[in-house]
């Protein structure tokens, strides 16, 4: 037996190309980013065609809104392209064009590194593969990070030298629209805003005013529904006066620019008739006066304020999926109770929402039996709950933390066990009163 080797010609495979993307932000402005990103694709079109062993992997692009928020869409994209293996090298003009905070740089850079992606920065001519790159790195981003710093002390010197001078940033105001650094008001919204006062003045409340604006169809600005939120920031709203105070809010810092209300942080600036007013000023200051009486009567600022309930965001409303809230019945009276109530139900009603609030008291009891205690234990519960759904009238559904499911069901006690004899006899006789006056108006000639 012969055995001949055959020798095949070898298949030479062409090597791979680095496949290269780009990440930049551009101005934002329609007209000029469109601009912008144009030249910068033909920038790294040309770049990347210099060399043979590239090929182009695309230009992401995010408005150059600041390079400490969160919120870019394109570098999201560009991460996600990265992960899944589309992308071997990614080039950016600068550190501070990629971010201005430290950390989230260098965990970005060392989350590429570990799959194999190099980020060439042109300006700093560096790679982060590079053997001194994770420390270089480290250096400029500290540098980036203090020049977002002062950029940002830059801007608040500048804008709390305007407040000083009595001159707002910007506003966003309904019954107003803001043109050339001016308050211009909208009959449409104003008309509105005065109906508001004047309800409120003639003895309504907040509630009452919700419900009759949507009874009498009129819209807020965006086309959506009112809320009791919306209602009180109208009554307390010194521009409506013809008057502002600035500085309501301030941004905790540079890099997370989260809104906090001014509570004595900052200092804050009243002007006095800045611009035209909707509402007259002896009405603006009568509601207000109106405000503090019903607050001192019905509200216990020190019982309430800052206080979270261990039920607080944990009872969602199987009907309409808003959550509950506690609210406090017959306040003021010996009939005072809490209660838990849907928040599209207490604001809308029963049209908008057909469920039921639940006494607070019942709501611990049923909590106990189902966690097995004898009685209500904020901490057990909140260990072993995650969430509680209102699924029908009478009915919750407890969601345990381990993913187990109980439902329970709960009574309203009888009216009669909490009435005492005086309640009784005054609810008979406003029954005979009322059975009296129904006579009385049935016998009379018709007109």
């Amino acid at each position: 037996m012969q055995i001949t080797q055959i020798n095949l010609p070898k298949i030479l495979t062409p090597p791979r190309r680095k496949r290269v993307a780009a990440y930049a932000r551009v101005s934002n402005g329609k007209e000029a980013m469109i601009h912008s990103l144009s030249a910068q694709i033909s920038y790294y079109n040309s770049l990347i065609q210099k060399h043979s062993d590239w090929e182009f992997a695309g230009v992401y692009a995010d408005e150059a809104l600041s390079g400490t928020k969160d919120n870019r869409a394109e570098f999201k994209r560009l991460m996600q392209d990265c992960r899944a293996g589309k992308i071997d090298m990614v080039i950016v003009k600068s550190i501070s064009r990629m971010a201005r905070n430290t950390l989230t740089l260098l965990q970005t850079v060392r989350e590429l590194r570990e799959i194999g992606i190099d980020v060439f920065f042109e300006r700093e001519n560096l790679h982060s593969c590079g053997v001194a790159g994770e420390l270089l790195l480290t250096v400029l981003a500290s540098f980036a990070q203090e020049e977002s710093l002062s950029n940002s002390n830059n801007k608040l010197w500048q804008i709390r030298r305007d407040f000083k001078k009595g001159k707002p940033t910007w506003f966003h105001t309904y019954g107003y629209e803001w043109i050339d650094h001016k308050l211009y008001i909208i009959p449409e919204e104003a008309a509105v805003i005065r109906f508001i006062y004047q309800c409120y003045y003639e003895g309504m409340g907040r509630v009452a005013i919700l419900k009759l604006l949507m009874d009498l169809d009129i819209p807020p600005r965006d086309g959506g529904i009112w809320y009791e939120s919306a209602i009180a920031y109208i009554l307390e709203n010194e521009k409506y006066r013809g008057d502002m105070l600035l500085q309501k809010f301030y941004r905790e810092d540079h890099i997370s620019k989260k809104r906090r209300k001014n509570k004595g942080q900052r200092p804050q600036y009243y002007v006095s008739n800045s611009h035209e007013p909707i509402i007259q000023p002896w009405l603006f200051d009568e509601v207000q006066r109106i405000r503090k009486r019903r607050r001192e009567k019905y509200f216990n600022i020190q019982d309430y304020q800052y206080q979270l309930y261990p039920f607080s965001g944990k009872i969602r409303c199987g009907m309409c999926g808003a959550n509950f809230r506690r609210k406090t019945t017959a306040s003021g009276t010996k009939y005072s109770k809490h209660v838990w109530i849907c928040s599209d139900l207490n604001q809308l009603g029963k049209f908008y929402c057909p469920s039921r609030y639940i006494p607070e008291d019942i709501l611990m009891e049923t909590t106990a039996q189902v966690l097995g205690i004898p009685e209500f234990d904020a901490e057990v519960f909140e260990d072993n709950i995650q969430r509680i759904v209102a699924t029908g009238r009478n009915a919750l559904l407890f969601v345990f933390r381990d993913g187990r499911e109980v439902e329970a069901h709960w009574e309203h006690r009888s009216r009669r066990e909490s009435w005492d004899e005086e309640a009784r006899q005054k609810a008979r006789d406003k029954y005979l009163e009322n059975v009296k006056r129904r006579r009385e108006h049935a016998n009379q000639p018709a007109v």
